[in-house]
C-alpha cells in the first residue's frame, strides 16, 4: 500500500464525517478522500466544508480507491456491497466495514469473495474527536493495511484491535453502547440533584464536569477505578454512604444484566442481518 493511500467513503452520513474531519486533522490530505451518497445537496454540503471529492456513484467513488470504508447502515449494507462487487473484484481494495453486526465472511460473500477486510465497531463521541474503536482484520489483511486503519480511527479517538471477531460483540456491549449508559447517570444525577433544589442547568454542568475530570482522572491515573473510588472516601462520609446504597441496590449486578443483554442483542442482530438477501 502506498504511503498515501487514497480512501473512499460509501455513504457520507454522521460517522463518515467524523472520520473525514478527524483524518483531515490528522495530517490525511483531501485530495486522497472520496465520498458517496444518494443526496447531491448533502454531498455538496461536505464537500465544502471538509473539500474532498465526492459522487452520487458508489461504484465510481469505490473505484479510486485503496481503501474503501462502507459507512452505510447495516440494513442497506448487503445491495451496496453487491452493487460495487465488480468493481472491488477488479481493483482489490481494502474494505472497511463500520457496520455493527455484520460479520466478515458476510461482507467477504456480498463483495464477491477474497477481499481483505477490517471491521471496526466505533462509537458516538467519534463525532467529538473522543471515540473508542473496536477493530478486527481477517487473515488476509497485511500489517501496511492495519497500520493505515488504525491511523485514520485514531483521528477520532482510540483505536484497539482484536484478535477474534467474536470479540466485537463484547466491544459492542462495552464502549459501542457504553455513552448510553453514561448519559443515563447524567440523566439521573440531575434529576435526583434537581428534585433536591439544585438549578437543573448548574445540576447538569456540575454532572458533565465530574463525570469528565472521572473520566480523565482513571486515564492518565496508574491506580485502577476500586483504588480511584476508595480515594474519594472518607470512613463515615457522603461518598461512602452513597457507595454502600449503590452496591446494596444490586449496582454491579444491573450492569453486568445489561452489558449481557447488549452482549446478546449484538449477536443477534448478527445472524439477522447475514440471513437478510
Amino acid at each position: 500500500m502506498s504511503k498515501s493511500p487514497t480512501i473512499s467513503f460509501i455513504g457520507a452520513g454522521n460517522m463518515a464525517s467524523a472520520i473525514i474531519g478527524g483524518m483531515l486533522d490528522s495530517g490525511f490530505k483531501a485530495s486522497s478522500i472520496w465520498a458517496s451518497a444518494p443526496d447531491d445537496g448533502h454531498l455538496q454540503s461536505i464537500r465544502k466544508r471538509f473539500g474532498i471529492s465526492v459522487t452520487t456513484d458508489n461504484r465510481y467513488c469505490a473505484q479510486q480507491a485503496d481503501i474503501v470504508v462502507l459507512a452505510v447502515k447495516p440494513q442497506a449494507m448487503a445491495d451496496v456491497c453487491r452493487d460495487i462487487a465488480p468493481i472491488a473484484q477488479n481493483t482489490r481494495p481494502l474494505m472497511v466495514s463500520i457496520a455493527a453486526g455484520l460479520g466478515a465472511d458476510t461482507l467477504d460473500e456480498w463483495l464477491g469473495g477474497g477481499l481483505p477486510i477490517v471491521r471496526v465497531m466505533p462509537n458516538t463521541p467519534s463525532l467529538v474527536g473522543k471515540g473508542a474503536a473496536g477493530l478486527f482484520a481477517s487473515e488476509s489483511v497485511t500489517s501496511a493495511q492495519k497500520k493505515a486503519v488504525q491511523s485514520v480511527f485514531e483521528g477520532i479517538g482510540l483505536a484497539v484491535w482484536v484478535e477474534d471477531e467474536a470479540l466485537l460483540h463484547g466491544v459492542t456491549a462495552l464502549s459501542g453502547s457504553g455513552p448510553a449508559y453514561f448519559f443515563l447517570m447524567l440523566e439521573a444525577l440531575e434529576a435526583a440533584a434537581t428534585d433536591a433544589g439544585v438549578n437543573p442547568a448548574t445540576a447538569r454542568q456540575l454532572a458533565i464536569q465530574t463525570m469528565a475530570g472521572a473520566a480523565e482522572m482513571a486515564a492518565k491515573s496508574e491506580q485502577d477505578p476500586a483504588q480511584l473510588k476508595k480515594n474519594v472516601m472518607s470512613p463515615g462520609g457522603t461518598t461512602e454512604q452513597a457507595v454502600h446504597t449503590f452496591e446494596e441496590g444490586g449496582m454491579r449486578e444491573l450492569v453486568k444484566k445489561a452489558y449481557n443483554a447488549a452482549y446478546k442483542r449484538s449477536e443477534e442482530m448478527a445472524k439477522e442481518l447475514a440471513g437478510k438477501d
